[in-house]
């Protein structure tokens, strides 16, 4: 298999240990925008999309900073390509056209948010469908961690891409994982109110919090994220009539208000990147066009994280 690789940061790194997971003899490209690009060792260089023509892709992983997604998947939409998209697909909801295009154009598109594929979520999605006649009350969903360990390495972590409003960086964006999972499991909301702020000791121009609202027919789902929290925390409180279930994310884990242990899944988030991989590579190999979160449903749950005051 081949597989063109648009952006060689660190989340490209994750999608290639994935890929090569699955088929040890996948053969890596990267698109490139310049010949002084460092070297990855068993990836080979294309300088244009001509080269990318005529070299036999399967697929491309976009993954360059948010800001040049739409570019990317310009340059591709000739050439068919399936396309695995890290998330957020766009940093404006004014690119939705070209995911109606790649929709038009039958083009098998698939955006990257993984904790799609944690045990514990794909449980809950299940629990709500098929439960529907039990009430929701209100849901809190909170994901704080602290950006300046992020990406071990880095020499300046302030000029990575997560923490420049220019490249399409902020929590509400970098952490839309948290608006996605609410989405994929209660469906999207009829109204969503938000702030972002960026007033904390991280002193970086990006947001670094962000509180929505996502305003459903009978409950309310509040979304909190942060960027500078140094003890890791990512949960989600789920307050029925009668309990309160909360799921804990790092340990995979669904516990009600007495402690009993409601679910606990077999992943751990390191292993979604797999989970996700396999998805989207079977779905390239059976040629199918629809996927539980193309580029499409992306542009609604981007459209949430990008409504909103901004207050610093």
């Amino acid at each position: 298999m081949n597989v063109l690789v648009i952006g060689l940061g660190s989340i490209a790194t994750r999608h290639i240990d994935a890929v090569r997971q699955l088929d040890a003899d996948a053969h890596i490209y990267a698109l490139r925008s310049g010949r002084n690009g460092k070297e990855v060792n068993g990836v080979r260089n294309l300088y244009s999309i001509d080269e990318v023509a005529a070299s036999g892709i399967d697929f491309a992983i976009i993954s360059n900073p948010t800001s040049c997604h739409a570019a990317a998947v310009k340059s591709l939409l000739p050439l068919r390509l399936p396309m695995l998209i890290e998330k957020p697909v766009f940093d404006s909801v004014s690119y939705r056209q070209l995911a109606v295009d790649l929709k038009s154009a039958r083009v098998p598109n698939c955006v990257a948010c993984n904790l799609r594929f944690l045990d514990s979520i794909e449980f809950l999605r299940r629990y709500i469908s098929e439960n529907d006649s039990r009430r929701v009350n209100e849901v809190n969903v909170y994901c704080g961690s602290y950006l300046p360990e992020w990406r071990k390495g880095v020499s300046d972590w302030r000029q990575t891409y997560s923490a420049r409003r220019d490249l399409g960086g902020g929590v509400h964006l970098d952490l839309i994982h948290d608006i996605d999972y609410v989405c994929s499991i209660f469906g999207l909301p009829v109204a969503s109110r938000g702030i972002v702020r960026n007033v904390s000791t991280l002193g970086i121009d990006a947001a670094d919090y962000a509180n929505f609202t996502l305003i459903y027919p009978t409950f309310c789902a509040s979304v909190i994220l942060d960027y500078y929290r140094r003890d890791y925390k990512r949960c989600c409180e789920i307050v029925f009539e009668d309990t309160t279930w909360t799921l804990d994310i790092p340990t995979d884990k669904i516990t009600d208000s007495d402690g009993n242990i409601v679910f606990k899944g077999n992943t751990s988030v390191a292993d979604t990147y797999l989970l996700q991989m396999r998805y989207f590579m079977n779905l390239v190999a059976e040629r199918r066009y629809e996927c539980s979160n193309d580029a499409l449903e992306a542009c609604d749950i981007l459209a949430i994280s990008t409504d909103y005051e901004r207050f610093d």
